[in-house]
C-alpha cells in the first residue's frame, strides 16, 4: 500500500512539473525538513485541524470548489496538514529513488523491536 501510494504521489508531482528538471537529493531532503519546521510552527501556535470526525464527515465528503474552500478554511496550514506534507515529500522521494519504502519500514520496525528501552538512549 505504501509503495503504491508513493508511486501515485510521484506520478502526480511529475504531472505538476516538479520533475521537469532533475531533482537533487539535498534539495528533496531540505524540502522535507522545511515541512517538519512548518509542523513545528503549527504546534507552537496551536494550529490544529478540527476533530477527525468533523474533517471526515464534512471536508472529505464534499466535492469540487466547496471541498477546496472548506479544506483551506479548516485543514490547510495545520499540524495535520504539515504532517501530510512531510509524508508526501518522503514518499515522493522514495518513489523517485526506487526505494521499497514499505519493506524498509517493516525491516526497521522489526529491528527496533529488538532494541532496548528507549533504544539505549536517555530520550
Amino acid at each position: 500500500m505504501i509503495n503504491q501510494l508513493s508511486k501515485k504521489i510521484h506520478a502526480a508531482n511529475k504531472e505538476k512539473g516538479f520533475y521537469d528538471n532533475e531533482r537533487s537529493i539535498p534539495e528533496a531532503l531540505c524540502l522535507i525538513h522545511s515541512e517538519v519546521s512548518e509542523a513545528l510552527e503549527c504546534d507552537r501556535k496551536g494550529r490544529y485541524a478540527p476533530a477527525p470526525d468533523f474533517v471526515k464527515s464534512y471536508v472529505q465528503e464534499i466535492d469540487g470548489d466547496f471541498f477546496k474552500s472548506s479544506f483551506e478554511e479548516f485543514v490547510k496550514d495545520t499540524f495535520e496538514d504539515e504532517l501530510a506534507d512531510i509524508m508526501i515529500r518522503v514518499m515522493d522521494l522514495a518513489a523517485y529513488k526506487g526505494v521499497d519504502l514499505e519493506r524498509h519500514i517493516e525491516m526497521k520496525l522489526r529491528y527496533n523491536a529488538m532494541r532496548p528501552h528507549l533504544h539505549g538512549k536517555k530520550y
